[in-house]
């Protein structure tokens, strides 16, 4: 583990008081490192609903701070949420992404993004017990319920990383593509993987996609 996990960066901007607040707010109480990284995992899973639709490219509009100031939010924002948070705190935390398909995606999306894949879908690696554990707060509880798959539940000492199936046993997600591990988000090849399976979105301007 190197201290690049622990360090605030552009968007891990954990020195925000705003960040500073929600983190200090949601984990009262606790001072196990184990039972912060739950607690904080739950909060984000389920404070932002996930939204696919309003999708920022903006780069100041990716930082936690300002992710904080929504009520939704997608894969990629939420983990940038958490992993600030759990710096804050001390406790080491990076960033995971890969490409996943996606087999029971809602008509609505699958008919706006025209592919099942899921690019550059992010997870939080955090350092508890002298090893990486991933963790993806991606899918608030009732969206899953809605969709008709388990939430994911982290528990400090297991990867929860994605719903294979759903709850009648039909397939929901599998990994296709790993980008791999990082201690900031790696902005450039996260938009140029966007441009790659979702450029139609882009160019027409379907989506709230905003370069910077």
């Amino acid at each position: 583990m190197n201290q690049n996990a622990l360090a605030p960066t552009f968007f891990m901007d954990y020195h925000e008081p705003s960040v500073q607040e929600f983190t200090r707010y949601h984990t009262q109480g606790l001072s196990d490192p184990k039972a912060q990284a739950i607690q904080l995992f739950k909060v984000v899973r389920d404070t932002f609903d996930y939204n696919p639709y309003n999708i920022n490219l903006q780069k100041d509009a990716m930082r936690a701070s300002e992710i904080l100031k929504r009520e939704s939010a997608y894969c990629n924002e939420k983990i940038l949420v958490l992993a600030a948070a759990l710096r804050s705190l001390g406790i080491p935390a990076r960033l995971y992404f890969g490409n996943v398909r996606n087999h029971i995606a809602t008509e609505k999306l699958q008919r706006l993004i025209k592919t099942d894949i899921m690019a550059f879908h992010g997870s939080v690696e955090i350092w508890l017990g002298d090893r990486w554990l991933k963790a993806t707060p991606a899918f608030n509880t009732s969206l899953c319920h809605k969709l008709g798959v388990q939430p994911l539940e982290f528990d400090g000492e297991n990867d929860a990383i994605l719903q294979q199936f759903s709850t009648d046993g039909r397939r929901f997600m599998e990994y296709i593509k790993v980008h791999g591990s990082f201690d900031d988000m790696p902005y450039d090849l996260f938009v140029a993987e966007l441009k790659k399976h979702y450029g139609h979105l882009i160019s027409e301007g379907v989506l709230n996609y905003r370069l910077a």
